[in-house]
């Protein structure tokens, strides 16, 4: 069987999604010397990326949610007659009429939108808008099959566009080894990002459904009326969210606690977790929470938002609160500085084992059943 892999995310620059696509693909390049594989990438990890001979890689270096990619990408893969193709994220060419597999790793811009959740001007907004419901809508109708990382998103997806629900598979994500183990200095660590104890920790983008502006309004109060001096390392590329959070903490005049750092490499962040007092996800919604698990890997309490997919992910491993209330997120953290030293370890240890549960090989040969099963169709 011949499968495309469109791996144009493929990259740590390009998030969750870049994370998802590096260990799709080197997780299945370690499992199947059966299939033939064709990957497409861009020019960054053409040469940089190796593969089993099996596979062959073809350059495709146009941005994704382009126009390029809708006209050009369909005649990349019908000139090697696949059998099957998997597009990692909604972004399927509305003109390539053969069978694919999509992943959907979540409905946030169905739920968030306006202005305030683009980087362009209005009117640019209102036609990418309009460009993201067609092809979001080709995308799950042509389907073989649609991946999803959890059973919140299957049920959302189900519900939104009238599907069967056999034809919408649950794949959890995995954890990277670093952060699981680590041989860095600690406090060399902490030194070079310039971090002091105690601190809170978030990481991710600074998105509006992040909810940053309630968590960082909750340490400020927390601080106030504890009389603490508790930091709040924000982890996240910079880009015009964050610099609008930037905008926000300065107006505020909460620019004394919170701490706004860049791009940190999986080794360092594993340590910059475990030495937080707590790791903060106050999303009003996500498709997953690999943040939380990574935090959990690296030793360190979560405090997470009480929306249905942090409940299913975590399944209690963490202590959660209301993302709307400032005094809910305040009591979270009042919880973290008070525990005990023995129930803050078996909280850790607990979810530590809980987590072992996901992995990204697992993942990947359930991706694998998917692609001979429809191919065979």
């Amino acid at each position: 069987m011949k499968i495309v892999i469109d791996a144009r995310l493929y990259g740590l620059e390009n998030a969750g999604l870049g994370r998802y696509v590096i260990n799709l693909v080197k997780e299945i390049a370690e499992i199947d010397k059966k299939n033939n594989y064709v990957i497409f990438l861009r020019k960054k990890y053409f040469n940089e990326l190796k593969l089993p001979e099996n596979w062959k890689k073809v350059l495709t270096d146009f941005r994704h949610y382009s126009f390029l990619e809708q006209i050009l990408l369909p005649f990349y893969i019908y000139k090697e007659k696949p059998d099957m193709v998997h597009f990692p994220h909604f972004n399927v060419p509305i003109f390539y009429f053969g069978d694919y597999i999509v992943t959907i790793h979540d409905l946030l811009m169905h739920s968030f939108k306006g202005i305030e959740v683009t980087t362009r001007n209005k009117c640019f907004y209102l036609l990418k808008r309009l460009g993201y419901k067609i092809v979001f809508g080709v995308a799950v109708k042509r389907s073989k099959k649609i991946l999803v990382p959890s059973n919140v998103v299957k049920n959302e997806l189900a519900d939104c566009y009238k599907l069967h629900s056999n034809k919408v598979d649950v794949t959890y994500e995995g954890l990277d080894e670093e952060f699981v183990d680590s041989n860095l200095k600690e406090d060399k660590v902490l030194e070079e990002f310039n971090i002091e104890k105690p601190y809170l920790i978030y990481v991710g983008n600074a998105y509006p459904h992040k909810n940053l502006d309630k968590a960082i309004e909750a340490v400020k109060v927390f601080n106030n009326d504890e009389k603490k001096n508790l930091t709040f390392a924000i982890v996240s590329s910079r880009n015009i969210f964050v610099q609008r959070l930037k905008e926000k903490v300065d107006k505020t005049n909460s620019d004394s606690f919170i701490k706004i750092l860049g791009f940190i490499p999986d080794n360092k962040l594993g340590v910059v977790y475990k030495n937080s007092l707590a790791f903060i996800y106050p999303s009003l919604s996500e498709g997953f929470g690999l943040q939380g698990l990574e935090a959990i890997a690296s030793g360190t309490l979560v405090l997470a938002s009480d929306i249905p997919v942090f409940k299913e992910i975590y399944n209690g491993h963490v202590l959660y609160f209301d993302p709307l209330r400032v005094d809910s997120i305040k009591d979270a953290i009042n919880k973290a500085f008070v525990i005990d030293v023995e129930q803050r370890k078996r909280i850790i240890a607990e979810g530590k084992s809980f987590i072992k549960r996901y992995s990204w090989d697992k993942m990947a040969r359930e991706t694998l059943s998917v692609y001979e099963n429809c191919a065979s169709l």
